[in-house]
């Protein structure tokens, strides 16, 4: 019997395997796993990137601040080094009057001297014209930047492409604005009110191009601040105020004899232009995106790395 058993005891023995070999096999499996994951995530990492670039973040002052200067300073600098053709910008505007004309919406001459009559009014439109569509722009990307942050960088990105698009238009379609017309009886209210108005007039034209009326930007930039109020504030004021702005200034433009009445299209086009990039970039409309940005959740390490680390602790 007793050698029954040690006989027993040693079968046992031999069909047991060896412990280092069980612990060495899910080992080199999770090795073999792991590096099949980490040359997944190698292979996913440009789209997520991609994806990454394209979902909405929260937006930091500092960069934003630097961001917002240094495009003005660019739109700036390119708007004013595009050649100033004379000769080309008097004929688009002489080509424009006439379509104009034959279209029946050439009044810009007549609501030129009405306003111009009243001395109040038209230098309060001179100031307008100067200053408030960069004052409002900046005001709404700041508003935009508070209370509604997960929808700035999709709004930014629509005001920043119809920026770029009516440099594009300066540079390609040279035009000069009714005040400038040869034989065209318009009034540069700046000069007859001594007022400090466009930098294309008065102290301030040896600084800027005079030719660059082809699209409006101002038109362009009140109508994004007024569909933007209109479409996201909540205070029925803010949207009815939003409406008003680029209305008044589409009144401003044509009244201080700087843009016709075609130069507002440009800018339109320009804005739907801006709009249609923002889609396409970010896959929907700014207005249509959450308010908010969640905070950015810790991702999850994948299985096979978590075998792969507890194996090789054990």
């Amino acid at each position: 019997m007793g050698e029954l058993s040690v006989t027993s005891q040693e079968a046992r023995s031999g069909a047991t395997p060896s412990p280092i070999v069980d612990e060495a096999a899910p080992t080199a499996d999770a090795e073999q796993n792991a590096r099949r994951c980490d040359s997944g995530l190698v292979r996913l990492r440009s789209p997520r990137s991609l994806r990454s670039l394209r979902s909405p973040r929260r937006p930091r002052v500092r960069f934003e601040v630097l961001l917002i200067a240094a495009s003005y300073w660019v739109y700036s600098l390119v708007r004013n080094a595009v050649p100033e053709q004379r000769a080309d910008a008097l004929r688009n505007a002489d080509w424009i009057w006439s379509v104009e004309t034959y279209l029946g919406i050439a009044v810009e001459q007549t609501v030129n001297h009405a306003v111009n009559s009243v001395t109040w009014l038209i230098v309060t439109m001179n100031y307008y014209y100067a200053t408030l569509h960069f004052v409002v722009t900046v005001c709404v990307l700041v508003w935009l930047f508070h209370r509604h942050p997960g929808r700035y960088a999709a709004a930014r990105l629509a005001l920043f492409a119809t920026t770029a698009m009516a440099l594009l238009g300066y540079y390609l379609y040279p035009l000069a604005p009714p005040r400038l017309m040869s034989g065209g009886h318009f009034i540069d209210t700046v000069l007859a009110h001594q007022t400090w108005g466009s930098m294309a007039s008065g102290n301030f034209k040896n600084m800027s191009n005079q030719y660059a009326a082809m699209p409006s930007i101002h038109i362009g930039w009140s109508l994004w601040c007024g569909l933007t109020l209109f479409a996201l504030a909540s205070a029925p004021w803010a949207r009815i105020l939003g409406l008003l702005y680029p209305t008044v200034t589409l009144l401003v433009i044509v009244s201080t004899a700087n843009h016709f009445w075609l130069d507002a299209l440009g800018g339109m086009l320009c804005l739907a232009v801006g709009h249609a990039v923002s889609y396409a970039w970010y896959g929907s409309l700014p207005h249509h995106l959450a308010k908010r940005v969640p905070l950015p959740l810790e991702r999850p390490r994948p299985a096979a790395v978590l075998s792969a680390g507890s194996a090789g602790r054990n």
